[in-house]
């Protein structure tokens, strides 16, 4: 008889599929009209037919077998059976077979057995209970994959516990935590597998648990883990597990935490940001007054009295710390945009040699003496701003010398850097965390060997408003403003310290290739009729346009003053004259940026400089020229003689 198709689905649901074997025809009509209308059904006449529907049809879910067979008896082809389906088997015989049942019954090779003739209503619900018991044992052997699986794949440590504490069961993650395979962990308590951990806990607020771990990865890295536990127990006596069992939930929440201190930095930063912004101009207008005034006053009529010199000098240097004090905060709050262009490094460093002789190693009781150590070979010029870079060195430099109570020097040094993409080299790794990008670097180091800072307080140097000072020595912004000026150039921090042996800081710059930068003259007082346009100066503070105008024509420049946008707009209307306008940004009326478009549509080419004690720039072109409040006189007339032409 050949087989018959089961129909997989009936109105109330999945039909179970039924595997009818005998090699008599009439029995396998009387079994299939018996029970057809509540199973799908297949039928055989032999064992090897039997066996190939059973590979066809993996979800049969019941056997019914005749026990006498001509190639094969009932219990052995069921016995076969059971190696290849979990199906429910039932063996049909005749009383004179009752010890092969038996047999059978207690090897397990069969579930029920039937005599015959057999009774309609007893084999029926045989039948039914053995599909039912498949359908259960297949359905909890999917639970229990689908638990493994997720037991093993869950992105937390998982540990099962006994009531003494031993690990019953554990997923890789949290063996990994424990720093050792998985079988190693097996039936030892977690003080067993972590005997030396330092308790660095600390319960989350108002519980007991979870706690917080800091452990060591495979790496010897700090990791924070969250651990909590939760006992397993039942709402009733009979669903109680017959032993007290525990769940130990492991999480590495090291990025968690990271992530929260970033935000915890943004919003300081966002409060920096407000508060420096409404009060940046109005004081770098009256810091740009001080210091251009002081200047001025020294140009007219230098003091010859000692004492009234010293007190310039003292004014000077006052104004000038107000000012890289309002910079900080801007440039960390609100960082201005980087002028990045080819910088001879060394030739840089050269140059600040009198600046840091002055401030660092100069005379009195904190004199550092600043070394310089530069290779014989000429580097590639580094891509950054060599103002902002500047203030960079003098912020490391100020620092390395209050690293050296006793006293000390201080070594500034530069040298090239090439990294490759090659993964089986080591990637240079700053405080970002991020190996740096292949390609080639301008390194400057500066190296104290001062009191040096161990690793907890390394970790923090780069935070706002940290520092390790007296009072009244820092603010802990100078740090926070190297770091975020060298990220913004594209590069790192890299720092090296022992306590007690000092301490080194890298700034990696990416370097460029070549750079035909044309090197700019130093400006000198020209007679006013050297130069073929007049200036334009525009600014509401009468004091700090006194201050620009003064310098312009110490310069020999030709100058125009005004206290108003409309004002400058009517007198670029009636001067052609005008060859170059130098405009405060912010002014009330009519702001910078909408005066300067009005005189675009007036004079497309004439070129305009924003002075501007504010960071922002979003208002203004990306091409704007931007002079920051406080300025100097060489700032200002770098600026100015890039875009006014002379008759030489």
């Amino acid at each position: 008889m050949s087989a018959g198709l089961p129909s997989h689905h009936s109105a109330s649901g999945p039909r179970g599929t039924i595997l009818l074997v005998d090699d008599e025809a009439e029995i396998l009509v009387a079994l299939t009209d018996l029970l057809e209308d509540e199973f799908s059904i297949l039928t055989a006449t032999s064992a090897a037919e039997a066996f190939a529907l059973l590979q066809e049809h993996p979800d049969t879910a019941v056997i019914v077998s005749d026990q006498r067979m001509r190639d094969m008896t009932g219990d052995v082809f069921l016995a076969q059976a059971r190696q290849m389906s979990d199906a429910g088997t039932i063996l049909l015989t005749g009383y004179a077979d009752l010890d092969t049942v038996a047999g059978a019954l207690n090897r397990g090779a069969i579930t029920f057995c039937a005599t015959k003739p057999w009774d309609p209503g007893s084999l029926r619900a045989m039948v039914r209970e053995a599909a039912n018991a498949c359908r259960m044992r297949r359905t909890l052997a999917t639970e229990q994959a689908l638990m493994r699986s997720l037991f093993d794949n869950l992105p937390m440590g998982l540990a099962i516990t006994d009531a003494q504490g031993r690990i019953t069961r554990l997923n890789g993650l949290a063996a990994a935590s424990y720093g050792r395979p998985m079988e190693n962990c097996l039936g030892h308590t977690e003080a067993e597998l972590l005997p030396g951990e330092t308790q660095r806990a600390s319960a989350l607020s108002g519980v007991s648990e979870p706690m917080l771990v800091a452990r060591p990865d495979a790496d010897g890295q700090e990791r924070w883990h969250r651990i909590s536990r939760v006992a397993l127990s039942g709402d009733g006596a009979e669903a109680r597990p017959p032993e007290t069992l525990s769940v130990l939930i492991d999480q590495d929440v090291t990025d968690l935490m990271d992530m929260e201190r970033r935000a915890r930095q943004a919003d300081k930063m966002q409060a920096i940001g407000t508060l420096a912004g409404g009060i940046a101009h109005d004081f770098n207008n009256l810091l740009t007054a001080i210091l251009g005034s002081l200047e001025l006053v020294t140009d007219l009529q230098p003091p010859t009295d000692p004492n009234v010199a010293r007190l310039f000098t003292n004014a000077m240097d006052a104004a000038r710390r107000g000012a890289v004090l309002t910079q900080k905060l801007l440039d960390f709050s609100r960082p201005r945009d980087l002028s990045r262009r080819p910088v001879d490094v060394p030739e840089l460093l050269v140059q600040m040699q009198g600046l840091l002789a002055q401030s660092i190693g100069g005379g009195g009781s904190r004199a550092t003496p600043v070394h310089l150590k530069l290779p014989e070979t000429p580097l590639p010029r580094a891509s950054t701003d060599p103002s902002l870079l500047e203030v960079a060195l003098v912020n490391l430099c100020l620092n390395a010398r209050d690293a050296q109570p006793q006293g000390g020097d201080i070594t500034i040094s530069a040298h090239a850097a090439v990294l490759s993409d090659k993964k089986t080299e080591k990637r240079v790794v700053g405080r970002s965390g991020r190996p740096l990008p292949a390609g080639t670097y301008v390194v400057v180091s500066v190296t104290d060997h001062g009191v040096g800072m161990s690793e907890e307080v390394q970790s923090r140097i780069f935070e706002p408003f940290f520092t390790t000072k007296t009072v009244g020595s820092g603010i802990g912004l100078g740090l926070p403003m190297v770091y975020g000026f060298v990220q913004r150039n594209g590069g790192d921090v890299c720092v090296s310290s022992t306590p007690g042996k000092g301490t080194s800081i890298e700034l990696w710059l990416p370097a460029v290739v070549s750079s035909n930068a044309p090197v700019k003259e130093p400006v000198v007082a020209r007679k006013p009729d050297e130069y073929l346009r007049s200036i334009l100066v525009v600014d509401d503070e009468p004091a700090v346009a006194a201050v620009t105008v003064g310098f312009l024509s110490r310069a020999g420049f030709r100058v125009l003053e005004c206290h108003g946008g409309a004002q400058a707009v009517e007198l670029v209307r009636t001067r052609p004259d005008i060859g170059l306008v130098v405009m405060d940004l912010l002014m009330p009326g009519m702001n910078g940026d909408e005066c300067a478009r009005r005189i675009g549509t007036l004079r497309p080419d004439l070129p305009v400089i924003f002075v501007t004690g504010f960071a922002d720039r979003a208002i203004l072109p990306p091409d704007a020229r931007v002079l920051a409040k406080p300025f100097t006189r060489e700032a200002l007339l770098s600026d100015v003689t890039d875009l006014i032409p002379s008759r030489k």
